[in-house]
């Protein structure tokens, strides 16, 4: 069975001016990636260098009303905000996008202590990382329009120790040029008021994976994710998150991961397949026979986009996984119509 060594934390993934690759299970203190001496083959100016740098935050959550995916990123010469609403007794979908140019806010270095706050044209949104807290929050307020109702949401992700272990990773697509990720599945407690109609999470019934990227990802950066929530048969509270993406040595470490009743495994890489298109079932699989998914996307989700020299192409659609997940115990988890998104991304900038 595929194994990973956790390692002791650290308050970087970056020492000496090299990147630090490996798994840990707990957030680094602050990320800070231009302390890099040289990612690229040619010395780079600081200001050229930090314009290399994407970075977004991903926010799921889940209970047995609603699907939430809400994605903040910053790729330098813009910065783009979507928050999907998907209602499953009724298989109504919203979607609020922003798109901004340049670079006018930035996701903090560290995830202890920091927050970001966003304001512009019936679109607002604050993220507070507070892990010295055991906590991270988002609040949402997105004004009417034309098409959309207005929505507003407060979350709250309940991070204590005892409940759940994260995972942090730092990885590299050259021998100097790296990404690091951070991800966690957490109990969600909040509000939500969508068009006048309110929604209560109650964190027994509701979870959330929140993730966190920066990284100097290549110019033509593509990659496939799956995540999703829910209950084992027992009662159990689990949850994963799965990538296919461009890093080198994806066996010795990777950002593939499973919580059960808060016990992190550290899974192996996937192949993601779409052979009927990626409107058609998605094959998810390893070589060691640990996972074994298929997920069929039932609300499309596909944003396009280009702003100067750059494009995005984003398809997030939402829908359901079936199959097995086998965690480091031995333990087989039974997935059955397990409602989550898959994500696939192109950007070029």
């Amino acid at each position: 069975m595929y194994t990973r060594e956790i390692l002791e934390p650290r308050d970087s993934p970056v020492e000496d001016g090299k990147p630090v690759l490996g798994t840990w299970g707990k957030a680094f203190r602050e990320v800070d990636l231009l302390k890099i001496r040289r990612p690229y083959q040619w010395p780079l100016p600081g200001w050229l260098r930090d314009c290399r740098i994407k970075e977004w935050e991903w926010f799921s959550v889940q209970d047995d009303q609603c699907c939430l995916t809400a994605f903040f990123g910053n790729a330098r010469l813009f910065r783009a905000a979507q928050v999907s609403l998907f209602c499953k007794n009724s298989g109504e979908r919203y979607v609020f996008r922003k798109l901004l140019p340049g670079s006018g806010w930035r996701l903090p270095r560290s995830l202890y202590n920091a927050s970001l706050d966003s304001r512009s044209a019936r679109f607002f949104f604050r993220i507070h990382n507070w892990l010295d807290a055991d906590t991270i929050k988002l609040d949402i307020d997105i004004g009417a329009t034309r098409h959309l109702p207005s929505y507003t949401a407060h979350l709250s992700y309940n991070m204590k120790k005892v409940e759940q272990s994260p995972m942090a990773v730092s990885l590299g697509f050259t021998e100097n040029r790296s990404m690091y990720a951070f991800k966690t599945l957490a109990p969600v407690r909040g509000d939500m008021v969508l068009g006048g109609k309110r929604f209560s999470l109650n964190p027994a019934q509701c979870s959330g994976i929140f993730c966190d990227y920066k990284g100097f990802f290549p110019y033509r950066m593509h990659g496939v994710f799956c995540g999703a929530m829910g209950f084992t048969a027992s009662g159990g509270r689990y949850g994963f998150h799965l990538a296919e993406t461009q890093i080198r040595e994806n066996r010795r470490n990777n950002e593939n991961a499973l919580w059960v009743n808060g016990r992190l495994t550290p899974l192996p890489p996937v192949r993601i397949t779409m052979p009927e298109g990626a409107a058609a079932d998605w094959v998810i699989q390893d070589i060691e026979g640990m996972v074994d998914l298929v997920f069929t996307p039932k609300a499309s989700n596909r944003f396009g986009a280009g702003v100067l020299a750059a494009s995005l192409d984003f398809d997030a659609p939402f829908g359901c996984f079936n199959g097995v997940l086998l965690d480091s115990r031995g333990e087989q988890i039974q997935v059955r119509n397990l409602w989550g998104t898959g994500e696939k991304i192109y950007l070029r900038v």
